[in-house]
């Protein structure tokens, strides 16, 4: 039995898996976008589905998608682009800010884009990665919060968890590529990174400036 209760035709993937294939962040994916062709008919169903991100396909071949919260459209995600690069085996993703180019490598699919696309959020860095996980629930105050503390500074080693504080039903994000690509632009570094219950991010940066961004992906329900 799958945990997830989705219309026909939609794909769920877990993105952002552990080394021992649990957790991920749940990613709805309508593969064919042109059944639900407008931006308010989208919104409803992501609404409904209850994902952090749902992706509309509007062009499998080219690359062409279109990513929405519970509550607004997104220009850029990092855990929807690496499930649907992983899903269609896409070497190129096209959307509004950009390129975004996807690579597999093993059991890793990867992806490459800028900093300046990722949406604004707050990085906060805690002294320990003891008191990251004990956290019961979001901080205080308002806008997208991405915590962590080293948990191995020297091996890149980090411990994060994300809370949207955007008024819907996602109270933490279990696993976020883009807050991490932003950590790993302003650290200038390598890391690997445990966010939520289990799941692992890994980041590269680049010398031109852009940041790669990389993990398991594996099939939750295939619509």
């Amino acid at each position: 039995m799958s945990d997830y209760d989705v219309p026909r035709g939609i794909d769920v993937l877990r993105v952002f898996c552990g080394p021992d294939g649990r957790h991920g962040n749940a990613l709805g994916v309508v593969r064919d976008g042109s059944s639900h062709p407008d931006v308010a008919s989208r919104q409803l169903l992501a609404r409904r589905l209850g994902f952090s991100e749902t992706v509309f396909v509007d062009d499998p071949e080219r690359g062409r998608v279109d990513i929405h919260t519970p509550g607004l459209r997104l220009p850029f995600a990092g855990h929807p682009l690496v499930g649907t690069a992983w899903l269609l085996d896409l070497e190129v993703l096209e959307l509004a800010v950009g390129d975004v180019f996807a690579r597999q490598d093993g059991e890793f699919t990867w992806i490459t884009a800028r900093p300046e696309w990722v949406p604004p959020r707050t990085l906060q860095q805690y002294a320990s990665a003891a008191e990251v996980e004990a956290l019961e629930g979001p901080p205080p105050g308002e806008g997208w919060l991405y915590v962590w503390a080293w948990e191995d500074e020297a091996a890149g080693r980090v411990r994060a968890r994300a809370f949207p504080r955007r008024g819907d039903a996602i109270v933490e994000d279990e696993a976020t590529g883009a807050a991490a690509l932003l950590l790993s632009a302003r650290l200038g570094r390598a890391l690997n990174i445990t966010q939520g219950r289990g799941s692992q991010i890994l980041t590269a940066p680049a010398p031109d400036g852009t940041v790669e961004v990389g993990g398991r992906v594996l099939m939750a329900v295939r619509g």
